[in-house]
């Protein structure tokens, strides 16, 4: 039989799990989908969109070779976040991007698997370079930029988000470790 598989690595930190998508992430993720906090990524957004944009997380990983994962509670299993690596079409590169649900809020979460994701990038994927996007009011999400060490860019007019501020990442050799220094 001739088909198509899918690679999506699972990585770990100290305290989380990052995997592929499960339907057993539905719930909690149509939950950050139809809260305030998705208008960030264009939303709010129904169940049903939130199933089909889980889906494209899945398709990422097949189209580009990289994407985001569902960020997990090593401890507990429970979702937390989606973390990792995005790109759009319309986007001036690929990025590290993160939302976190609100249980996640506040502790570290986003940080310790945007690390992860970045180290990713350098150490298995060879990026000598990644940007962050965000919106201009995005003010928790410009905290974690600058506490990951980047640096803003000039802001891009995005044809569905408005003004996005793009935020530059250390590259491989300014960083020790690969990204992970937080954690060694």
């Amino acid at each position: 039989m001739n088909g198509t598989t899918l690679h999506i690595p699972t990585l770990e930190t100290e305290r989380l799990i990052l995997r592929a998508p499960r339907l057993s992430d539905l719930d909690a993720y149509a939950a950050f989908c139809a809260s305030p906090r998705s208008a960030g990524v264009g939303g709010p957004f129904s169940r049903a969109q939130a199933l089909d944009r889980m889906s494209a997380l899945i398709g990422q990983w097949h189209l580009w070779g990289y994407g985001r994962w569902m960020v997990t509670e090593t401890a507990t299993g429970n979702a937390l976040g989606v973390v990792g690596l995005f790109y759009r079409e319309d986007w001036p590169e690929p990025e590290i991007a993160w939302s976190v649900f609100d249980v996640a809020e506040g502790r570290g979460i986003a940080l310790e698997a945007a690390f992860a994701s970045r180290a990713y990038a350098y150490d298995v994927l060879g990026w000598n370079t990644v940007v962050s996007c965000m919106m201009a009011d995005n003010t928790r999400s410009i905290a974690l930029a600058k506490r990951m060490g980047a640096t803003p860019e000039a802001p891009i007019q995005h044809p569905e988000f408005g003004k996005m501020l793009v935020w530059r990442h250390p590259s491989p050799d300014q960083l020790e470790n690969g990204g992970m220094e937080a954690y060694a």
